[in-house]
């Protein structure tokens, strides 16, 4: 008889999309397996650039200082087309990242497996390893549906087949399950879920070498058009590049069957096609070819990305599009960072299965977005040039315009998540710069104990917890006095953080973490002055002054448009994004908001 055993969440697949959510529910305590089909985790290639606000993602989790130790930086970007002698010249650079507001303004190139490996290893930590090699062989979705609508029910039966002991198989029963097993999915297409999209003509090869070149960007994005075709080259960790190469029918097409096939290409065939294009430079034949493949563009969504809100998608599984962009594994993660804190919330019966329908919801809309964008951008790149004998061909300044304003999307930094139950506007204007529905925007305070300057980011660890930034303006005696009314307000029993508070001994466990900003001198303020509720601890109290350079720190009131003569809550998600606004005296409005998904402490 297989194996049996109960599981809060099960994640099939450990690409960037799996480990970054077996890693965040397994931090919070969460019961998880993850499984994956392959027998090693990936050592080459594959997907490879990390967008500032994927950094900002990781730090959150403590991750980012290795990747940022391991990791290239790519901060500037080349641009080269046909001169009017139709040679291959430079016709600018420009700054990599165009998002005024990135913490981190540059891409970390890493490999995929070590990027994978800061996750498992990670999860080593919380007593989580990944099961290899390991397959579903069937899922089955309770059709009960007292079973479905009771979110701590194992709804789901996943049989699993181990590859390297056939015959094997094991049951699992779950409450949830993830799939991102990639472009391919199993989940996906047992589900019957199908892929919105079309595949493009655009036919590309990417090929990973130490390169020995004259080139004199191959430490920069270079973006080449050349009349011989495009190019991109992205710098790597260590002395590697990698080239994308756009490819032509001839190069890599049956002709009989008219399919791509891998053999008539190869990593030596793929560099020549890059000779000709970056001609007059030379790219000399290296010593080793440390990956390659090829591949046609395609570019879809899947039709919905939740079966009952038991079974979930992510990353390949539900939106495949070109690499040009740099959102592959970016865009995975950051599902999979979405739905970890939602599911967290049900599984430890705090909120409603309702609330897991907002993952579809956000992630959905960004998916189309991004396949919106990258059908522009790769017409863009894979368009032949503007030359004397081609008027009709992509300009220099056509190019580099579509590069500059994707900026925000593509760094992840102009992210924004729509109304929602998670996401309210109905008091936008108390800070009309904050805006809600996009991620809390780095900013430095100075503890207001010790004028040590913080970065806000670094306070908004990614655990689970909502952050309530009670942003309190000047401690006049008034206002002292207003804020002895409102910590009064909030130990109420009818009040939002009493009635949604779960307190409990684990603060890891608990639903809030209290900050509060001051506006004032650091030589003048005394942070006792602020009432203990609402300094929960003397760490949790900043003010929004520079550090004792005058260097560091300063101007977020007026950064953010909050007037310091009021009282003003910003609610910040366990995700980083900003949740809701409101005005100290509108305390019923943001019971309103909690209690439109999360279960009081009665219920």
């Amino acid at each position: 008889m297989p194996a049996e055993s109960h599981v809060d969440v099960l994640v099939v697949g450990a690409g960037p999309a799996g480990v970054m959510c077996a890693n965040a529910l397994a931090a919070a305590g969460i019961q998880v397996k993850i499984v994956d089909q392959r027998s090693s985790k990936v050592k080459s290639g594959q997907a490879d650039g990390i967008q500032p606000r994927t950094i900002e993602v990781l730090q959150s989790y403590g991750l980012a200082e290795r990747l940022l130790k391991e990791g290239c930086q790519m901060h500037l970007c080349a641009f080269y087309n046909p001169g009017s002698d139709g040679v291959l010249t430079r016709t600018g650079r420009a700054p990599d990242i165009t998002a005024p507001t990135a913490r981190y303004p540059f891409e970390v190139l890493l490999n995929q497996g070590a990027v994978e490996s800061i996750f498992i290893d990670s999860m080593t930590e919380n007593g989580l390893t990944v099961d290899r090699p390991v397959v579903p062989a069937s899922i089955e979705l309770s059709n009960d549906s007292e079973q479905l609508a009771d979110p701590l029910s194992y709804a789901v039966k996943v049989t699993l087949d181990h590859l390297d002991t056939p015959g094997k198989q094991e049951i699992v029963h779950a409450r949830y399950v993830v799939g991102c097993d990639g472009a391919h999915s199993w989940m996906r297409k047992t589900l019957g879920i199908t892929m919105d999209g079309e595949q493009t003509d655009y036919i590309w090869g990417v090929v990973d070498i130490v390169a020995d070149t004259d080139f004199p960007d191959v430490r920069n994005r270079s973006a080449i058009h050349s009349t011989s075709g495009s190019c991109m080259i992205i710098p790597r960790e260590g002395d590697k590049v990698r080239f994308y190469i756009q490819l032509s029918d001839s190069d890599v097409l049956d002709p009989i069957t008219g399919r791509l096939d891998k053999n008539r290409m190869s990593p030596e065939k793929l560099l020549g096609v890059a000779r000709k294009i970056l001609h007059p430079y030379k790219v000399h034949e290296p010593k080793m070819y440390d990956w390659w493949t090829i591949y046609i563009i395609g570019q879809r969504v899947a039709s919905r990305f939740s079966e009952h809100e038991r079974i979930f998608i992510a990353g390949d599984a539900c939106h495949t599009h070109s690499p040009k962009a740099g959102q592959g594994m970016n865009a995975s993660m950051n599902d999979t960072h979405n739905l970890a804190w939602k599911l967290v919330q049900v599984i430890r019966g705090r909120a409603g299965i309702s609330l897991l329908k907002t993952y579809e919801l956000e992630r959905r809309k960004y998916a189309q977005d991004l396949i919106e964008f990258d059908r522009k951008f790769s017409t863009l790149f894979s368009g032949k040039p503007r030359t004397k004998g081609n008027d009709d061909g992509v300009s220099h300044e056509q190019f580099l315009s579509a590069f500059q304003t994707g900026g925000g999307f593509t760094s992840g930094i102009g992210v924004h998540y729509a109304p929602s139950t998670i996401t309210n506007g109905i008091h936008q204007q108390c800070a009309p710069h904050l805006i809600i529905g996009e991620r809390m925007p780095p900013q430095i305070f100075v503890r207001a104990a010790d004028a040590r300057p913080y970065e806000i980011q670094d306070l908004l660890p990614s655990d689970t917890r909502f952050k309530l930034l009670f942003f309190v303006g000047y401690l006049t005696e008034e206002r002292v006095r207003e804020l002895d009314t409102l910590s009064n307000r909030l130990r109420g029993p009818s009040c939002f953080l009493q009635k949604y508070g779960y307190p409990t001994k684990d603060t890891a466990q608990s639903m809030f973490s209290i900050i509060t900003v001051m506006s004032g001198d650091k030589e003048d303020v005394e942070f006792t002055r602020v009432p203990a509720m609402l300094r929960p601890h003397w760490s949790n109290v900043l003010l929004d002054d520079t550090d004792v350079t005058g260097r560091l720190g300063g101007g977020a009131y007026k950064r953010f448009g909050i007037d310091p003569g009021t009282v003003t809550l910003v609610i910040i998600r366990p995700d980083g994004y900003v949740g809701m606004i409101a005005p100290a005296n509108a305390l019923e409005d943001v019971d309103s908001y909690f209690a439109a998904f999360t279960f009081s402490r009665t219920q």
